[in-house]
């Protein structure tokens, strides 16, 4: 793609996230979701590839759809109360709407369809803003409302989506998919918050964010895109695979590193808010997502193939890793000891 192009795209992303998040006015709100939207559609097609362009159509008719219920709700809401502001969603029904729409938009379950095929279809380099930044303005949204929002239906499409994102992820051999499906079943752990402390799902969205982001690049950097390759790609940056593995177990969230602190403070504040059992089953749950990290995280590190037939081992690559990857996957492994001064900051 033409490197201006390409500008033109992201700065128009960066564009529509602030406007989402920094607006009051429901259409304000909207607008910045349009733009977010139209600017990430040339990003996913550009390869030119048929599952390429299926999956921006695919993208494009579930984001306009949830969109559409965006405005449907707040003109509802509008109409019962007067009000157009954000934090005004008083109305049952609008809050109803917004629900599903956001649902829609992140990729919850039962509206979480789209979002493996879209993926699927994407470059690395697109799969990782799809998972990251376009999640940011519905979560904002989702924050803003959060007092009106129905606890029952949240937990519920919760507890589904950390269900079935793990369950359906066990399967997989696509690495990306396996990576929509982990971000379904995060989505389900900052939905099931929300209500009680909003600030815990933005940390978890963050960390999230950068592992997530951390694997996304160090899977560009090594070229891998199915588990089969990703056996043999130790020979290229040992030292990488090494920290991607690490990563891979802290989006796991298994203690004492990073993706475990979210996970830790989510199910301390659901038992304060008696809400032991939806806890319990939260962490049953992902017990489902942790098999196919740990799949990932065996084929990363594994030296000889396990079956009789001869593999093409890669050459070693003498290219520097980027210092990008190496600060987030630092990150992603060492800031559970910094723990409370992350909680003294949000």
């Amino acid at each position: 793609m033409n490197p201006q192009a390409n500008l033109i795209f992201i700065i128009s992303l960066l564009l529509g996230t602030t406007i989402t998040i920094s607006s009051n006015h429901w259409i304000m709100a909207w607008t910045g979701l349009e733009i977010n939207t139209l600017a990430i559609l040339p990003l996913i097609s550009k390869s030119h590839h048929p599952r390429a362009i299926e999956a921006a159509t695919k993208y494009f008719l579930t984001q306009s759809a949830a969109s559409a219920l965006v405005l449907f709700s707040s003109m509802t809401n509008a109409w019962h109360t007067g009000q157009w502001d954000i934090t005004q969603l008083t109305h049952p029904t609008s809050s109803l709407i917004l629900t599903s729409a956001i649902a829609m938009k992140l990729g919850l379950v039962p509206f979480h369809f789209w979002f493996p095929e879209v993926l699927q279809g994407s470059p690395l380099t697109t799969g990782l803003l799809l998972s990251t930044i376009m999640k940011l303005p519905p979560i904002a949204l989702l924050y803003m409302t959060s007092h009106s929002l129905n606890p029952t239906l949240l937990t519920t499409l919760a507890i589904l989506s950390t269900a079935l994102g793990g369950w359906m992820g066990l399967n997989q051999t696509q690495i990306r998919k396996v990576l929509a499906f982990s971000s379904i079943s995060h989505l389900g752990w900052m939905a099931i918050i929300i209500i009680y402390n909003p600030k815990l799902t933005l940390l978890n969205f963050y960390l999230y964010a950068m592992m997530t982001a951390a694997i996304f690049l160090t899977l560009n950097t090594i070229k891998v895109l199915k588990l089969s390759t990703l056996m043999t790609a130790w020979t290229k940056i040992p030292s990488l695979n090494a920290m991607l593995l690490l990563t891979l177990l802290s989006l796991a969230g298994l203690p004492p590193l990073t993706g475990f602190l979210p996970k830790w403070l989510i199910i301390q504040e659901l038992t304060k808010q008696d809400m032991a059992p939806a806890a319990t089953l939260i962490s049953l749950l992902s017990l489902l997502s942790l098999f196919f990290y740990l799949r990932l995280a065996y084929c990363t590190t594994i030296t000889l193939p396990p079956h009789t037939t001869n593999h093409m081992k890669q050459w070693r690559t003498n290219k520097s890793t980027s210092i990008m990857i190496a600060i987030l996957t630092t990150m992603s492994v060492l800031l559970l000891p910094i723990s409370p001064m992350i909680l003294t900051i949000v």
